[in-house]
């Protein structure tokens, strides 16, 4: 091992988007400053932000019916749709400065238009779409959405799912051309490429070994080389977690009081994808359904039209798996690993609360092809078994940890944990996730960075003109900046939706 330790302002661990975009965002902000990053994996975006890991899904709670929930009193809650909105709102709006600039030459390498479209059959959830799309059309986000029962309209819209299906269902949809389709995995790839031409040192295949605090502030990182096995240490004064499923274990070693009470339990997804490419091209929108009684948020089904390496592609899911690994490349002694002495009762408490995600999780695993194309026949009646295979997508943490509501609480989101110095953060959780990693970077850098925020200000709102403002009380602001982004990046405006 070398007992040389190599000084550097910043580390980033895991060479993911949210690594990524807080990377970019620092050099934007700091260019003067010295930045690494240590993946393990042979090149960036190879996890969980990879195209074939994620649903690819522009989260802007346009269609994804678990971000509205209904109140007793009938009425619907749109706040967490709203919040969702507005952050997608400012993934928009800096990746627009960044192709504006000249650093990402072209936004449909990484990011397309596609309706979004919410899908119910049955009384009472038609009746529940209903009323969501009321309260959601009196917001200015969501300008442009159009609700129908009708099965004429309905089959203009969606003639896959509509074919076969019988004249006397119950079904209602809501529809808004301005969703999209995000290839997180090459928007990674995109800002590590365009991170090294700024001098940002990216070593691949590079394991971390130990994290510990540094004398004088700051953190020391024990990494090992893997195409030679040399061990290095790296020192920073600042430290970022972006690891995926293994950002709770590296957390867990910095020995932090705000890592204690916190564990995970990871989730496996798996997708069906269409075979047969003349199905495929009969469906262009991203549907996503209602999960059913009893089933997590994780489980909402839903039917993609998705573009990866430039093709165009028809995926279906997801349906939960179970491996112990936190990371599709980790080791089946992650699950056994991350529970220490500190967060055992954390556990305990989620495995007695949680029988209902236990089970849900045990009839996913029982499930045979046969029982996967049924589930699939509630979208598309005339599926044909043979036209579909499975495959295996991202693994995903979720997060456990003690709250106001109780001991070993699963938690749903996305979680930023941080050191009360500010001196380390790491990202936790799943969905919305990448969608939302500018709002989420911009909320590590003013816990971790308090003193440079205040110069910052100024060229964050250059980039980011939102930033500060709730656009859902700005609907002239909104609807500007809307159809600038939009025409950056290729995508729809406004206007275009309305007319």
């Amino acid at each position: 091992m070398s007992s040389v330790v190599k000084k550097t302002d910043v580390i980033l661990i895991g060479a993911g988007v949210m690594s990524a975009t807080l990377g970019t965002l620092l050099k934007e902000l700091s260019p003067e400053w010295e930045i690494k990053t240590f993946e393990k994996l042979p090149s960036a975006g190879e996890e969980s932000s990879n195209e074939w890991n994620n649903a690819g899904t522009g989260h802007a709670a346009l269609c994804e019916l678990n971000y509205t929930t209904e109140k007793a009193d009938g009425s619907i809650d749109i706040t967490k749709a709203v919040n969702i909105n507005e952050q997608f709102q400012l993934s928009r709006q800096f990746w627009t400065h960044l192709v504006r600039q000249g650093l990402l030459r072209n936004p449909g390498e990484f990011i397309r238009p596609i309706p979004h479209m919410s899908w119910v059959a049955g009384d009472k959830d038609v009746e529940f779409l209903s009323k969501r799309f009321k309260a959601l059309s009196e917001n200015p986000l969501f300008q442009g959405m159009d609700y129908s029962e009708d099965h004429r309209q309905l089959q203009e819209w969606i003639p896959l799912m509509m074919q076969g299906r019988e004249a006397s269902e119950k079904v209602a949809a809501t529809k808004i051309d301005s969703g999209t389709d995000v290839n997180f995995g090459a928007l990674t790839r995109l800002l590590f490429d365009h991170l090294k031409t700024q001098g940002v040192e990216v070593h691949y295949r590079y394991a971390v070994k130990d994290i510990k605090r540094a004398e004088g502030g700051g953190w020391r990182v024990k990494v090992q080389n893997l195409n030679n096995n040399q061990v290095e240490q790296h020192e920073a004064r600042f430290l970022f977690i972006g690891a995926g499923g293994a950002s709770l274990p590296l957390l867990q070693k910095t020995g932090i009081p705000e890592s204690k009470h916190i564990g995970g339990f990871p989730v496996s997804g798996l997708f069906m994808v269409c075979k047969n490419q003349a199905i495929a091209e009969k469906h262009h929108a991203k549907v996503y359904g209602k999960a059913k009684l009893g089933a997590p948020p994780m489980s909402v089904p839903h039917l993609d039209t998705r573009y990866i390496d430039g093709k165009k592609a028809l995926l279906f899911g997801p349906f939960a798996g179970f491996t112990p690994k936190f990371l599709k490349t980790g080791s089946n002694m992650d699950l056994i690993g991350s529970v220490k002495p500190s967060n055992l009762l954390t556990m305990l408490a989620a495995g007695a609360k949680e029988m209902g995600l236990t089970k849900y999780l045990v009839q996913q695993l029982m499930l045979s092809n046969a029982q996967r194309i049924a589930e699939l026949r509630e979208f598309i009646p005339d599926v044909k078994d043979e036209d579909w295979e499975v495959v295996v997508a991202g693994q995903r943490v979720q997060v456990i940890k003690d709250t106001p509501q109780g001991k070993g609480t699963l938690q749903f989101g996305t979680e930023v944990v941080s050191a009360a110095d500010g001196s380390v953060s790491a990202l936790l959780g799943a969905s919305p996730g990448a969608s939302t990693a500018v709002h989420v970077m911009l909320e590590v850098m003013q816990r971790c960075f308090p003193d440079q925020m205040p110069q910052w200000q100024e060229k964050i709102k250059a980039m980011i003109p939102s930033y500060g403002v709730r656009l859902s009380d700005e609907p002239e602001l909104f609807k500007e900046i809307f159809d600038s982004t939009a025409e950056a990046l290729g995508l729809e405006k406004i206007a275009e939706v309305r007319s």
